[in-house]
């Protein structure tokens, strides 16, 4: 789509003018900034909103302050500072990269667009957004706001999902970037999507371009973007086994490399572990949903406490967990509840 130079130069004049007296400058990743920085804070940004990543990011960034630290990491403790945000490939992968930056580029982040898309989980969009804002060199992005903006912007009929929608997006954003000031740019229309041309209650009488904003003029603005067509979610059931020693540390397995919650510390799900104990069934608890992207899963946890039987376990991918000197591995969010409730006074557990 060929865009007329003057709608060009105005949108983004528009924007950055609105981004000079609006825009969020005081960002976590964004004082100082750097290439490290802004890379862990677009890789947890992915799918995940600004106000919930703020608080991990400050703690990943204390425990790991550079490219170094994280590569030199185990991928437990990485997963452990993870806990809670939930899609821990993103994590899996930022651990991978860190290794492969140090080892292969003496830990300098690539400033070229194609070198970073060879990395682990890293895309199109969050390459351009590295080199956007970390080497303010000129690359487009097209994350979930901008994708908002644009397709209401021009009324793009489709959901931005399909090849041919995202690829007319992805012409219209390198066409839209200017080759001024594009670091700005690149955090202004981020800024636009997530504050004010948000998902539902768009501030649009407020929006610096609204001037040309085709869904606005056709009072269509809650029409765009279309929405994916929903699916109904299965749903899955499982049981997870609480079995608690006499010292009240709680029996954790490090689930499979693949698969959900992969790589982290889980509650066991396999009976045969209970057939290798001397156990006493305690009490079971109510049962709970947990719901991920493509289904529910139904959670049924069920407590014991051993009488005997420590040594009949191969410890290889178990540990017991002390909840009141916990290390510092990866649990899933569901697991963490449970654990949390077992350390309150509700079930009368004492630390020793």
């Amino acid at each position: 789509m060929n865009l007329d130079n003057k709608l060009t130069k105005k949108f983004s004049s528009d924007l950055l003018g609105w981004f000079d007296q609006y825009g969020r400058h005081d960002l976590p990743w964004q004082n100082p900034i750097s290439d490290y920085r802004v890379w862990i804070s677009e890789i947890m940004l992915q799918q995940t909103q600004v106000k919930t990543v703020i608080p991990y990011y400050k703690s990943f960034l204390e425990r790991f302050p550079n490219i170094e630290a994280l590569a030199n990491s185990k991928e437990d403790e990485v997963l452990h500072h993870w806990s809670g945000l939930g899609y821990y490939t993103r994590a899996r992968n930022l651990h991978k990269c860190a290794k492969l930056i140090c080892k292969k580029n003496n830990k300098n982040f690539p400033s070229d667009i194609n070198e970073l898309i060879k990395l682990p989980g890293i895309g199109r969009s969050t390459a351009g957004a590295i080199i956007a804002l970390a080497f303010k060199k000129r690359s487009a992005i097209l994350d979930g706001n901008v994708k908002r903006v644009l397709t209401r912007y021009f009324a793009i009929p489709g959901w931005p999902g399909k090849k041919k929608v995202e690829e007319k997006l992805w012409e219209l954003a390198d066409n839209l970037t200017p080759h001024d000031r594009v670091n700005d740019y690149t955090q202004a229309i981020m800024d636009l999507g997530a504050t004010i041309c948000t998902r539902s209650k768009p501030r649009c009488l407020e929006c610096p371009i609204n001037e040309n904003c085709t869904a606005l003029k056709l009072n269509k603005v809650k029409d765009f973007p279309e929405k994916k067509q929903k699916k109904k979610l299965n749903t899955k059931y499982t049981n997870v086994y609480i079995i608690l020693n006499k010292k009240g540390e709680v029996l954790l397995e490090k689930r499979p490399s693949k698969g959900i919650w992969a790589g982290l510390w889980s509650l066991p799900e396999n009976e045969i572990i209970l057939h290798k104990l001397n156990l006493l069934r305690n009490k079971r608890w109510k049962k709970f949903k947990h719901t991920f992207s493509h289904y529910h899963l139904y959670i049924q946890p069920e407590q014991y406490s051993v009488k005997s039987g420590y040594n009949n376990l191969d410890m290889e991918n178990l540990i017991w967990y002390n909840l009141f000197s916990p290390k510092d591995i990866g649990i899933a969010t569901p697991i963490k509840k449970i654990l949390s409730g077992l350390k309150s006074d509700k079930f009368k557990i004492k630390g020793s």
